[in-house]
Formats: C-alpha cells, structure tokens, sequence
C-alpha cells in the first residue's frame, strides 16, 4: 500500500537531489527521509534511487515512476481544496423539498445556491415530509426542506425555517352561500387538504375536532397547486398557506374565512444527516433560512399595504353564521 508520506519523501529528494534538502523542505531529519524512501521502495520492489550520485538520481524505474508519483500528490492536493473551499463543491446535491416550499421561495433559493456554487447540480424530489426523511436516512437524499420530526434525532442535524401562517379559503360563490346561510361554516361544506401522510392533514382534523366537527368529509390531494384549484372551482374549503395564495386572494378569485381559532402554521426545516459534509450542509441550510426569511417578510408587506383588499368571510363563533365582506388586512 503506498503512503503519500512515502511519496512526498521520494519526489522531494528527485527534485532537490538530496535527502537533507528535502529534510529541511518536509521539516523533518535526514534519517527520516531516507527511511522513508526505502519503505517505498520495499513496497514497489525495486529501488528508485542512485544514492551514490551526486546529486542523488532516480534510477530509470525511479524516473517513470516519479511522474506517476508527483501526479498523485498533485491529486490529493487537488481533493483535499474541496475541503478548504467550499465554492468548489461539485458532486451532485441530492436535494428533497415539500411542495408548499417549491412553490413558494425555492426558485429564489436555487438560483443563489447555484451562484454560490457555480459547479453544483442539483437532483431535486419533491414529496410529503415523511417520505422525504426516509430517503434522507437511508441515505438516497444530502439535505431536504421538510417537517421535522420524522427521523432519530441522535441521526441529523437541521436549522429551522420561516413558518407558513395557515388559512381557509373559499370561492366567491361559496363566501356568497356562506353569507347567506344560518348554518355552520365548519359543518357545510367539504375541506380540501394535503394527502393523509402529511402533517397538515392530521392537524386539520384535530383542529375542526376541537370546532365540534367529529367525523369531517376532506378531500385528501396530493399537491398544492390542485388544491387551489380545487377551492377556487367551488369543491370545497381549502386550507392552504396564506402566502402561496395571495394573488389569488387579492383578485377575488379566493375569500378567506375569519376563524374562531387560527389554524395551525406549517413548520419546516432544512435537515441533513450528521455524518454529512457538515460545513456544507450548514452553509446550504442558512442559505435557506435566507431565502424563506426574505419571502416571508415580503410576503407580509404585501398583505400589510393599503393596495391589498383581501377579501374575508366573516363569522360569528357563537352562533356560527358568517358574513362576506371585502376589506384591507
């Protein structure tokens, strides 16, 4: 097996043609060097060097090996900058984000990412929280964007996330129906929510639990996008992200319900396992934090200006009847 000490002793010596410069060079003693010289030469089975010229001289197996040797100390100083430079990490990122994420400040977050590391590629899943931890442990993903909870905790490390401020919206036909109607909100009509593996679910359900509705219909679908459609065509009370919705809730095209009891908000982390390359999973992780604090501040900026008229379908808790209004936030 050979030994970059070994190496390092060999190449030296060839270059300087002495063993006590190379001594000096590599700071350590003259017998040292040329030990160390002779375990490689052992190793390889044939000797590498004239000693009794002056200056010392490769034989002619020394001198076609000294090529192969500078080019592998050359290749260890090359692998070992990956460790001082972070800007030239290359392989590709196995990267794992949940919908709400990816439609919301990822793109923002994978173009800086990138900028920060011109060389990387990324391969990107997108699924439920619980799917992407398992992929996270059995190590088929680096780092995901995801709810936390789901993986021993002694395995990872994770920075957190801005959370998403929950709502439930309804189309403008329904916050007319609403309006109109003596009946319960919470009892009327369907809910349409994220599919049963994800934690939004089972939280909505505790939630309408607590309002008194023990057995609700929901519409479980497996993505964020059609359960905006979904409540904008009239199928039901979406509980969606606020901030994924806005447009929509700023056109009309969604009203929001004043609740009793705010929803649930949604909290997600960046996470990576522990025996991964820790300085860069850290660095990608407080990227995110970055771009997910930075959407979310705009975000509430834009509900907070006096342009935004979202409107709201108001109700009144004790007698469970609501009314549609348009107003500012």
């Amino acid at each position: 097996m050979l030994d970059f000490k070994e190496l390092e002793a060999f190449v030296w010596a060839v270059r300087l043609g002495s063993f006590r410069k190379a001594a000096t060079r590599l700071h350590l003693t003259q017998p040292s060097v040329s030990e160390r010289i002779s375990r490689l030469e052992t190793t390889v089975g044939e000797l590498l060097l004239e000693r009794a010229a002056r200056p010392i001289q490769p034989t002619m197996r020394g001198r076609e090996f000294f090529m192969h040797a500078e080019r592998m100390l050359h290749q260890r100083d090359e692998a070992m900058k990956l460790f001082d430079n972070e800007e030239a990490f290359s392989a590709p990122l196995r990267l794992g984000t949940i919908e709400t994420i990816a439609h919301s400040w990822f793109p923002d977050f994978m173009r800086q990412l990138t900028e920060r590391y011109p060389r990387l590629t990324i391969e990107l899943t997108v699924d439920y929280s619980p799917v992407l931890n398992e992929r996270l442990l059995s190590n088929e993903l680096d780092i995901v964007l995801a709810m936390n909870g789901y993986s021993p905790q002694k395995q990872i490390d994770y920075e957190s996330l801005s959370p998403y401020e929950m709502g439930m919206f309804v189309s403008p036909r329904h916050a007319e129906m609403l309006s109109e109607s003596s009946e319960s909100w919470c009892k009327k009509l369907p809910f349409i929510s994220f599919g049963k593996q994800a934690r939004p679910h089972s939280e909505l359900v505790h939630y309408l639990a607590e309002q008194g509705v023990a057995s609700p219909r929901i519409h479980s679908v497996s993505t964020l996008m059609t359960i905006v459609r979904m409540t904008t065509e009239g199928l039901g009370i979406g509980a969606l992200p606020v901030a994924t919705v806005l447009e929509e809730w700023q056109r009309g095209e969604l009203y929001r319900l004043e609740l009793p009891l705010p929803l649930p908000a949604m909290h997600y982390d960046v996470i990576w396992r522990n025996a991964n390359h820790p300085r860069f999973c850290r660095g990608v992780a407080r990227l995110a934090q970055q771009c997910a604090c930075s959407y979310a501040q705009a975000r509430r900026a834009d509900m907070t200006t006096t342009l935004f008229s979202g409107r709201w379908v108001s109700s009144n808790a004790s007698s469970g009847t609501t009314k549609a209004t348009a107003t500012h936030y």
